[in-house]
């Protein structure tokens, strides 16, 4: 932040932390353009922070006869798995199949008009095979995950023995997730960052910066100077405002955009978006029924739906039902009932209750303006608008690039389709291409499991077992390296309350990961709040730690921790109890 203040100027502004426009952040510092990003909140906290995790071709989007996308999607997922091993992992990915011929009629229907009519027809095995060729296709270059399969009731059964005995069929194919989006993110921008340090080490001095917790003010719009558009900026954890310049604005702030360039002098009536909400259980029959893969299918209302594994949670999702961006995206009674219902439907003789959900999340998709088009049929696909600002007398307008749409596994070529535009706009042309690069610490990440164990008893100490020493290479891939070399330097010991965290790896984060508040720790550097595990000791121990580098005094600490405790109860049904006094 403090960068930004002290050279209140850059080629190009992006307002947005989500992953699309940290995707573009570092693609622009890479290119050498002088960058600067704002998110006013967290990084990857709106609709990045609140997928289904996953890294697909989006078998689904061909009923909308979306094949670039398609297309697109499963290119970049290849890719993904190459440049993001960390992160992006195969997801052997399994359909329930109840019926041969079963939808025939209404799919041209669906695919002409976008609309269901009348009940839902399920997508019977017919429909189901023929998709999933059309999908490996899309896969034949550089594909790297094995073509689909189809078995019979019988052999279904024997590999999912609690799948609905009334099944006919299973198709099984593969796609990927990513179990820390949050964490990938991270990477991205820190990339960006290191692109952008240049000879030296002056305040301000770099030429890619980027900032948390910084929001354009929405009383301030777009100005325009002889050194570029004036932006007001506010700093939401101090309170400060100041103003910025920038010959370019890039407008990533997904299903916020039009009220963004309402803000900046720019009225726009672009998007559209859609709720979608998620729970994770902590059910050990459910994730034994999984046997690791992920059971995609259709529900009964003919949206498609997923449960699958992660670590040792499940998660289920996703709903799609049209956004009020008046109220706050949270996970509802109905939502959660629709959730028990799927997965009756595919397990019926599981039993799952409510006490059994340690989380839930719900986020916007940032979809584009969609009249009467039904949710579920809305195009993923994005797009780029090129408008201007607000104009004062006497002087040009700013250019603003709005992103509409958008979904996590087209980030980079995403960033790169605007990447290319910003550059036409400053008469530059590209350096490099993030095709092949590998992100951040993806790089040199063991091919396979026998390099994971070398890399582990390599990097062991007599007070780092190798459960410690895994966990930090799955919370930071290669980068591990260099959190290890900092707990080293100093004495280190495990929390008490979580064997999860030190207090030199907390030290870390507030040091080089732009944690500003507590919750960030919770939800987005680790995993903690996403597997149940929060405590009001683990609140208070860490509070405790990161008061000293953030700088919070008693009172401070203790407004931290009750945050953390309105936050995770009002946007993920978490009660924390045994809080401090």
């Amino acid at each position: 932040m403090q960068g930004l203040r002290q050279r209140p100027h850059a080629k190009v502004l992006i307002i947005g932390g989500g992953i699309n426009g940290v995707g573009t952040f570092r693609d622009l510092a890479l290119q050498g353009v002088d960058v600067a990003l704002v998110e006013r909140g967290d990084y990857c906290q709106g609709a990045s922070g609140a997928s289904s995790h996953m890294i697909h071709g989006g078998i689904r989007y061909l009923e909308n006869g979306e094949f670039r996308l398609v297309r697109e999607s499963v290119v970049e997922r290849n890719r993904l798995l190459r440049i993001a091993p960390h992160y992006v992992k195969p997801l052997q990915t399994t359909i329930p199949i109840f019926s041969t011929f079963s939808g025939l009629m209404s799919a041209p229907l669906r695919f002409l008009t976008h609309k269901q009519q009348g009940k839902p027809k399920e997508r019977g095995a017919f429909l189901i095979k023929l998709g999933l060729t059309m999908y490996d296709s899309f896969s034949r270059d550089g594909g790297s995950v094995p073509r689909h399969r189809f078995v019979g009731r019988k052999r279904a059964l024997a590999e999912l023995p609690l799948l609905h005995p009334g099944i006919k069929y299973a198709a099984t194919y593969f796609d990927a997730s990513v179990h820390n989006p949050e964490r990938l993110t991270l990477d991205v921008l820190q990339d960006g960052e290191r692109a952008g340090t240049v000879n030296g080490t002056a305040p301000g001095s770099a030429t890619a910066r980027a900032s948390n917790y910084l929001s354009a003010d929405s009383g301030a719009g777009v100005s325009n100077t002889g050194t570029g558009s004036i932006v007001r900026l506010r700093d939401e954890l101090t309170g400060e405002v100041f103003d910025f310049t920038a010959d370019v604005i890039v407008n990533a702030t997904g299903a916020w955009v039009d009220l963004t360039n309402q803000a900046l002098g720019a009225s726009s009536t672009f998007m559209g978006g859609t709720k979608g909400s998620h729970i994770v259980l902590d059910h050990p029959g459910l994730l034994d029924a999984c046997k690791g893969r992920e059971i995609f299918f259709e529900h009964t209302d003919g949206r498609i739906v997923l449960i699958y594994p992660m670590g040792d949670r499940v998660l289920v999702g996703t709903t799609d039902v049209d956004a009020d961006m008046s109220g706050d995206a949270v996970c509802t009674d109905e939502e959660i009932d629709y959730f028990l219902d799927l997965i009756g439907h595919v397990f019926p003789t599981l039993s799952v209750q409510r006490e059994q959900i340690v989380y839930t999340f719900s986020g916007v998709r940032p979809l584009p303006r969609h009249e009467a088009t039904q949710p579920g049929f809305v195009s993923r696909d994005y797009r780029i608008e090129r408008h201007t600002g607000a104009r004062t007398p006497g002087e040009g307008a700013a250019v603003v690039l709005s992103l509409v749409g958008g979904k996590w596994t087209t980030f980079r070529a995403l960033a790169e389709h605007m990447t290319d535009d910003v550059l036409a706009e400053l008469g530059m042309d590209r350096k490099i291409s993030t095709a092949k690069l590998a992100i951040g610490g993806g790089a040199g990440f063991p091919a396979d499991e026998a390099g994971v164990q070398k890399w582990i008893k390599a990097n062991m100490s007599a007070g780092r077992d190798a459960d410690r020493t895994a966990a930090l290479l799955t919370r930071y891939g290669t980068r591990a390296e260099a959190v290890i070399s900092y707990l080293d330097a100093g004495q280190d010991r495990l929390l008490r309350s979580t064997r999860e965290l030190s207090v030199r790896e907390l030290e870390f984060m507030a040091g080089h990961e732009q944690v500003g508040h507590l919750v960030d720790v919770l939800i987005r550097r680790t995993s903690l709040a996403f597997k149940g595990l929060v405590t009001g000791e683990l609140l208070n121990e860490i509070a405790d730690v990161l008061a000293g580098p953030l700088g919070w005094d008693t009172a401070a600490k203790a407004a931290e921790i009750h945050r953390a405790q309105e936050v995770l109860e009002r946007y993920h049904r978490v009660q924390i109890h045994s809080l401090v006094a």
